[in-house]
């Protein structure tokens, strides 16, 4: 069993309990007290998902189960759909940089930032208003979060655009203000994938997303890896096609 499915389980253990000791842990996924100790002390991501307390019990601050309780510590804004489709961009804009301020987002590049924060909301916003139209009532209690924040360790930083929470499936989307492909851009929506398989759990399916929002009509697939993986590319007004080829919305 490599090193990320071990992780995988045994964040999966910790978050299924309301507090959970090293022991036991290993009793459950039948690995050895060792293996169990090296992960949670030696790994930088699991000592970012989960703690112990004074009992040496360990616990997971992003649940495995929705709501996903915990997940606000780790980006800008979490909410579920309706939520975010009830605010209008200035609320929503002020929600989202008070959140990046709390995770250590640096805003420091005010303009830019904020420029492409709008960007990527009206996107999705109006993703959301066309299937709003086609009375898909299901995705509003869909989960989304903006400026996902994982440390893997001192020095390096991942930060997901957004990510999309449905009942299956998690899309994790990264948004550039162009309309070339860039293959580290790409890899760049790629990388992600292994982590949140992690934080989320094998419920859920992850799908990177590559979105250039000054293309039009963009529309295809890049494999990544050995095992058939892809990344969709697509740009803002094709972005619905993404979700179409899970949902079939158009057959319903």
């Amino acid at each position: 069993m490599d090193t990320q499915m071990i992780q995988q389980q045994i964040c999966a253990v910790i978050c299924r309990h309301k507090g959970i000791k090293a022991r036991d842990i290993a009793r459950e996924l039948e690995l050895s007290h060792q293996t169990v100790n090296h992960v949670l002390y030696s790994s930088p991501l699991m000592k970012e998902l989960c703690w112990q307390d004074q009992e040496y019990s360990w616990h997971g601050i992003i649940r495995q189960e929705v709501p996903h309780l915990g997940l606000q510590e780790f980006a800008g804004y979490y909410g579920t759909v309706k939520e975010f489709l009830s605010m209008n961009e200035e609320t929503w804009l002020i929600k989202l940089s008070e959140g990046c301020r709390n995770i250590g987002r640096n805003l420091n590049d005010n303009r830019g930032l904020i420029h492409s924060f709008r960007d990527c909301r009206n996107q999705l916003f109006h993703l959301f208003q066309d299937l709003k139209e086609m009375e898909c009532d299901d995705f509003l209690d869909w989960e989304i979060a903006f400026e996902f924040r994982l440390k893997r360790s001192r020095f390096v930083r991942i930060y997901a655009d957004v990510l999309v929470i449905t009942d299956k499936y998690i899309f994790s989307m990264e948004f550039k203000m162009k309309d070339r492909i860039d293959p580290d851009e790409i890899q760049q929506s790629a990388k992600y994938v292994p982590y949140l398989e992690i934080v989320f759990g094998s419920e859920y399916q992850m799908t990177p997303v590559l979105v250039l929002t000054t293309s039009h009509d963009l529309f295809q697939y890049s494999q990544i890896g050995r095992k058939g993986s892809k990344v969709h590319i697509c740009s803002g007004d094709m972005l619905f096609n993404v979700f179409n080829d899970y949902f079939d919305f158009l057959k319903q």
